[in-house]
């Protein structure tokens, strides 16, 4: 379980193919102290296990569902990540519940300043927008932010300074995709709702 509170951008060192997955070698500067074998770690709001760890440096694998579910599998040596570490008992929820468990990414269609804080709209495959609600929560390459519109097959998001400074999301242009994962507690109403009727 994670907050989308993005703890650091890493870089990616090496990605290679393997048995229909990846393995990734990522850079994450600053870490206090390497990572445990088995850690869960959230790279781009996907949440990968550990298998190799070292000073500032660890790897991690995703698997074909991964990779057919995420961005992670256009990632390459020198692309930058989100990462976040998962949470323990008694750290402060700042964002909101996030699984890890991307459920589809989406492209950016539209970039724009207002202000100091900048628009971003993306459109998406309409059967997820159904999770979505103005000023609910979505979790945008693993960042915790706040839906401001959602159309049939679009939604917006607005960024203040820090957030496009601190994550990944500050790089976007238009035609890029990001992983989603919608809100875990639609997801359930959604499934109660259905089995209701």
């Amino acid at each position: 379980m994670f907050t989308g509170l993005v703890e650091a951008m890493g870089r990616i060192e090496e990605a290679a193919d393997e048995d229909g997955g990846r393995r990734f070698a990522v850079r994450w500067e600053g870490l206090d102290a390497p990572l445990a074998i088995g850690e869960s770690v959230a790279v781009n709001g996907c949440c990968l296990s550990v298998v190799v760890t070292g000073p500032e440096r660890f790897e991690v694998q995703a698997g074909p569902e991964t990779l057919l579910r995420t961005n992670l599998g256009a990632r390459k040596p020198g692309d930058r990540v989100n990462l976040e570490r998962s949470l323990r008992v008694g750290d402060r929820l700042g964002g909101h519940f996030v699984q890890g468990h991307v459920d589809a990414t989406a492209a950016l269609r539209e970039r724009r300043r207002e202000g100091e804080w900048e628009f971003f709209g993306f459109e998406i495959d309409p059967a997820w927008t159904a999770l979505m609600v103005p000023k609910g929560s979505i979790a945008v390459d693993g960042v915790s932010l706040t839906l401001v519109d959602v159309g049939p097959s679009s939604f917006s998001i607005m960024l203040i300074p820090h957030t496009l400074g601190v994550t990944t999301l500050g790089l976007l242009r238009p035609g890029d995709r990001v992983n989603i994962e919608a809100d875990v507690l639609a997801k359930h109403v959604q499934k109660l709702l259905g089995q209701v009727r």
